[in-house]
């Protein structure tokens, strides 16, 4: 990817998200969303380097608003803006906090960053509780009936992550696509 189409190259993406995240648990969900964004595009013919970039930066300012979710996203787009990243990718990013920031999800690109994001935490949670701790472990089926099971992962959003239905991605799929996308990257998410 040239860094002159989008404003950044992976590489710097990396640095970036690095910079601003100093927790090992919020990088690797950054890293866990960007591969669940670029597993995810070319389902919907958008260019998966763009996407990867939205999922691997979407919570870059999380340190500094995480106490003001009203604020979370806004400070991201600013530093993307000023550091000459594509606006639409600041602009794509800013929906997975649309609830707070009184925005209204309308594309594709909204609902997928919102439904991954959210999803990289069931997922993992899925992984600790098996015994070898490993993603190859997880079972879609597993999964998907943890999502009814409101005491586990509580903090995770399911309205959130069936957001994917409103892009037409049936929940079961959306699991293996997120699952698949995962694996992939299970040695640096250390599951």
């Amino acid at each position: 990817m040239s860094s002159a189409k989008w404003g950044i190259n992976q590489d710097e993406a990396v640095a970036l998200m690095e910079q601003y995240l100093h927790t090992e648990s919020m990088r690797k969900h950054c890293v866990a969303s960007e591969a669940i964004m670029r597993e995810l595009a070319p389902r919907f013919n958008a260019d998966p380097d763009m996407w990867g970039l939205i999922g691997l930066l979407h919570d870059v300012d999380y340190n500094d608003t995480k106490d003001k979710m009203d604020q979370h996203a806004l400070l991201t787009e600013r530093i993307l803006l000023e550091r000459g990243v594509a606006g639409e990718i600041a602009e794509a990013i800013k929906y997975h906090n649309a609830e707070n920031l009184g925005l209204t999800r309308s594309e594709p690109i909204h609902f997928a960053l919102t439904a991954a994001e959210t999803m990289t935490g069931m997922i993992v949670a899925a992984a600790l509780v098996n015994p070898d701790k490993k993603l190859s472990s997880v079972k879609v089926k597993s999964v998907k009936k943890r999502m009814k099971a409101k005491e586990f992962a509580r903090s995770v959003n399911r309205e959130h992550i069936l957001l994917c239905e409103q892009i037409g991605i049936p929940l079961e799929e959306f699991i293996e696509i997120s699952l698949v996308a995962m694996c992939k990257i299970s040695e640096r998410m250390g599951l």
